[in-house]
């Protein structure tokens, strides 16, 4: 499938404006030199609405789009528990974790460790979610973002990996979180216009234009295997997600790791002007999940009905954009790479805090805030370089890039959700006992895969997260509890929420509710 020139007029008026925007937005106020701060968390002066658009933003990218499309296609529904049960971990995020860390005013997650336990623990993880971040998360999306352009341009993916890295570079390196979160908001905007778009034409062909509603009952009816939830042990995609445990399993291991403990996604909450801002800008994003499987999976299980024989899965997204009118497509391929950049964006600003404020900060401490900046930004081109380089080599031997970034990121997630939880919720832990719950977490992980390949993915995370908690408690007890923490002191911290906040959550609970018992 090849883009019309309406289509490519589109695009390129969409990153034209964006460039635009994002240059206004960074554009210095007088008398006032940009600092740390300012650069790295937007002056601890983003709204809610703000907060809420950008940390999806940064969330939605190729592997979401294309990947849970695909998904979407090969086994239902019940892939969208990822999207619906991240709603939920938000507003927990929101309500728990999130106090803590404004209180404790930090730009970083390596910070908070170095306050909670030392230096050790904050290095240790610092370098660990930099490669991380460069080796596994940052060449995902970029290769995924390549190998997309190609499917809809013809143009080749390395062609492709390099406009989206010089993209994002171009909108994000000057202005810092500022341009990546309010230029976020457009982003957002356009995923979901073009995403619900494709979604009512899909079912109105479905439905033969007969509306959306018709075509969502004789997409039921047609396919009412992929409207399963919660998959039996005898079908074949239970190893992807197994029966309950996506609602009482390592899904929550998951979700709070990456929505609580991830400094791309949290970053955007550490920039509020306050705390209600911050828990607003949290149920935003709550509720902007709940609709992602609308935009993301439903295109998907259509093309089950109008695309039956694709080679694969992940050919879904792509051939639903065949459905749209010249200069829509364009509208909607625009989205798509909204979607990629943001992600970039989000990724190497980042990289660029963690680089400058844990490991290079404390080994040049007396630098003006100038310097900082400078180096900031040279990290972000780097790491970008770095994953455009290492993107084919690391990625092209996988069939799936999602199975790629589980792997690699399974191995750690249950060990830093153990040491962040126990490191804020009980006074006892103990540097040591961290460092023995990363080392567990990595040794288990392994382990597990090799002696019990049968147990499910999702499953084993739990499991080693268990073992984790354990081994954490077991480690800081024989070390007698001490601890030096820095940290503020959880009577200190308020976790009281508002009128709205509350209400917010309710209503986000019941529509969780009302969707599961619907498609059970």
């Amino acid at each position: 499938m090849n883009l019309a020139n309406v289509d490519i007029a589109v695009v390129v008026i969409y990153a034209v404006a964006l460039l635009a925007i994002a240059l206004w937005i960074s554009r210095d106020e007088k008398n006032h030199e940009k600092d740390t701060k300012d650069y790295f968390l937007a002056g601890r002066a983003l709204p809610w609405w703000a907060i809420g658009a950008s940390l999806i933003a940064s969330n939605i990218s190729a592997e979401q789009i294309i990947g849970m499309s695909g998904s979407g296609y090969a086994i239902g529904l019940a892939i969208a528990s990822y999207e619906w049960m991240a709603a939920i971990t938000l507003v927990l995020v929101g309500k728990y974790l999130l106090p803590i860390f404004l209180k404790n005013q930090i730009y970083t997650m390596p910070q908070y460790l170095e306050q909670r336990f030392d230096s050790r623990i904050k290095t240790t993880l610092a370098l660990f979610w930099l490669a991380v971040y460069i080796f596994v998360n940052l060449t995902s999306v970029l290769w995924l973002g390549g190998l997309a352009i190609e499917t809809v341009t013809g143009i080749g993916w390395g062609y492709g990996m390099m406009f989206l890295a010089v993209f994002s570079v171009a909108y994000s390196t000057y202005g810092g979180l500022k341009a990546v979160a309010y230029t976020d908001i457009i982003q957002v905007v356009l995923l979901v216009f073009g995403g619900l778009l494709l979604s009512y034409l899909a079912l109105d062909l479905i439905a033969e234009g007969d509306g959306i509603v018709a075509g969502f009952s004789i997409l039921t009816d047609k396919a009412p295997g992929h409207f399963d939830m919660i998959l039996s042990s005898d079908n074949p995609n239970y190893m992807s997600l197994p029966g309950i445990s996506v609602l009482v399993g390592g899904l929550w291991v998951m979700n709070i790791g990456y929505w609580g403990f991830n400094q791309y996604i949290i970053q955007r909450a550490l920039a509020a002007k306050d705390l209600k801002e911050a828990q607003k800008g949290i149920a935003f994003a709550a509720y902007l999940k709940l609709l992602m499987p609308l935009i993301v999976v439903l295109p998907g299980i259509a093309a089950v009905i109008l695309y039956p024989d694709l080679v694969k899965p992940d050919q879904a997204y792509p051939s639903m954009m065949n459905l749209m009118p010249e200069g829509i497509k364009g509208l909607v391929f625009a989205a798509l790479v909204a979607a990629i950049v943001s992600s970039l964006a989000s990724m190497t600003n980042s990289i660029s805090t963690i680089f400058t404020m844990d490991i290079y900060k404390p080994l040049k401490p007396n630098k003006n805030q100038h310097h900082y900046i400078t180096v900031g930004r040279l990290a972000t081109v780097l790491s970008l370089i770095i994953a455009y380089l290492m993107a084919e080599p690391l990625l092209g031997k996988f069939d799936q890039a999602f199975q790629y970034i589980q792997e690699f990121t399974g191995l750690f997630s249950p060990g830093i959700t153990a040491i962040f939880l126990m490191g804020m919720f009980w006074s006892k832990t103990t540097s040591e006992g961290a460092l023995a719950a990363a080392i567990c977490s990595a040794v288990a992980s392994v382990a597990l895969r090799f002696i019990w390949p049968e147990l499910p993915f999702m499953d084993r995370i739990g499991l080693v997260f268990v073992l984790c908690l354990v081994v954490t408690a077991i480690v800081s007890l024989r070390n007698k509890g001490y601890t030096s923490s820095d940290t503020v002191a959880l009577s200190e911290v308020n976790f009281s929420t508002t009128k709205g906040f509350n209400l917010a959550a309710l209503g986000c609970t019941i529509i969780l509710v009302t969707f599961y018992t619907t498609w059970w």
